[in-house]
C-alpha cells in the first residue's frame, strides 16, 4: 500500500520521527535548512498534507498556488498566526494545530523569568561566568521578593491557571483579566478584573498571557506601563507582539518597570537589540514548550490530525473559522 506524501519542514523528536517514517512517505528539505515559500510549494506538489511549524509563513499567495492535491495542512503550535486562514478556508484546506499540550511547559517557563527577573538572575550568572564574583556587600544584587506580592495574570486561559496554581506556591496573590470571569472551581481564590486597566493598576507582577489579536496588539505600551506600580516587574510568554518594545526598554532604563522576563519577542528570532544591552532583562529563546515531554505531545496531536482527515475521520484540533 502507498503511503500519503506528508511534507515536514522541520526535524522533530525521535518517538515523532518514527512514526512519520513509519506511516509516511516523508518529503524535506534536503540542505536541512527552512524552505522557501518557493521550495515549499513545490515540495507540496502531489502530495497529500503539509506538517509545518510557525517559522512556515503561509500568505494569501501561498494558497493561491497550492497543489490541489492538499488535504490537510498542520502546524507545530498553538499559535496559527503565521497562516491566512481566510485563503485555506477559500481553497477549502482545513488547518490543524496543537492547543492543549503545551501550558504547563510554558507555565514552568513563566515561573521561570518570573523569578529570574525578580531576582536578578542573568546579573548574578555574569558574574559568575565571568569571573567577576567577588565577596558582595549586603546591598549589592538585590532583588524582589515574589511572596506577598500581586501577580496579575492578563489572559487566564491554560497557561494562565497553570502559572497561577505554582505562584500561590510562592505565597503570591493571583488578580487575573481575561473575556470572561472564570467558575469559582477554576478560580480559585484569583480574583477577577472585567476592565484591563484595573488589573494593571494594582499588579506589582504583571505576566501576559492572552493571544494576540488587533485587540492585544502592543497591549503592553506606554500608557498600560503608566497604569502598572512603580517598580513592577513584567513576564511574557503568549506571543511578542502583546508588548510595544520601545515603551518597554524606555521604563526598563527609567526604573519605571524593574524589570523583565521575556520568552518571546515581536519578529524573533530578530529582537531589538537594547533589549540585550539591559542588565534588568532576563532573557529566553521562545523556549515555552521546549520540553521532551511536551514538544513529543505536540507533535504526536499534529500527526493524529492528519491521520484523521486522510482517513476520514473527524480530526481533534482543527482550527475554527
Amino acid at each position: 500500500m502507498t503511503k500519503p506524501i506528508l511534507v515536514v519542514t522541520s526535524r522533530y523528536t525521535k518517538e515523532i520521527e518514527d512514526r512519520i517514517d513509519r506511516d509516511y512517505s516523508a518529503r524535506r528539505n534536503p540542505s536541512q535548512v527552512r524552505f522557501s515559500q518557493e521550495q515549499l510549494l513545490s515540495a507540496a506538489e502531489g502530495a497529500d498534507a503539509l506538517f509545518i511549524t510557525p517559522a512556515d509563513r503561509l500568505d494569501s499567495g501561498f494558497f493561491e498556488k497550492v497543489s490541489p492535491t492538499i488535504k490537510i495542512i498542520v502546524t507545530y503550535s498553538v499559535g496559527f498566526e503565521h497562516i491566512d486562514l481566510e485563503a485555506a478556508a477559500r481553497k477549502k484546506i482545513p488547518i490543524a494545530y496543537t492547543p492543549g499540550v503545551n501550558h504547563e511547559a510554558t507555565a514552568d517557563i513563566a515561573m521561570l523569568l518570573l523569578l529570574g527577573a525578580s531576582r536578578r538572575a542573568y546579573e548574578a550568572q555574569e558574574l559568575v561566568r565571568t569571573g567577576a564574583w567577588k565577596p558582595l556587600s549586603p546591598d549589592m544584587l538585590l532583588g524582589w521578593q515574589v511572596s506577598g506580592k500581586i501577580l496579575g495574570i492578563f489572559g487566564m486561559g491554560r497557561v494562565g491557571q497553570a502559572l497561577a496554581r505554582r505562584a500561590r506556591g510562592f505565597g503570591m496573590k493571583i488578580h487575573y483579566c481575561n473575556t470572561s470571569e472564570l467558575p469559582g472551581e477554576i478560580a480559585g481564590d484569583a480574583v477577577y478584573h472585567k476592565d484591563p486597566s484595573d488589573l494593571l493598576r494594582i499588579s506589582q507582577f504583571l505576566s501576559l498571557h492572552a493571544p494576540e489579536t488587533p485587540q492585544t496588539h502592543h497591549f503592553l505600551n506606554a500608557k498600560a506601563i503608566s497604569l502598572l506600580p512603580p517598580g513592577a516587574i513584567v513576564v511574557n510568554t503568549a506571543r511578542g507582539g502583546l508588548v510595544a518594545d520601545d515603551d518597554l526598554i524606555f521604563a526598563l532604563k527609567s526604573g519605571r518597570i524593574a524589570a523583565a522576563g521575556l520568552d518571546v519577542f515581536e519578529g524573533e528570532p530578530e529582537l531589538n537589540p537594547e533589549y540585550i544591552s539591559l542588565k534588568n532583562t532576563f532573557l529566553l529563546p521562545h523556549i515555552g514548550s521546549a520540553t521532551i515531554e511536551t514538544r513529543t505531545a505536540m507533535g504526536m496531536l499534529a500527526l493524529d490530525n492528519v491521520d484523521a482527515v486522510l482517513n476520514g475521520r473527524p480530526a481533534p484540533t482543527l482550527v475554527r473559522p
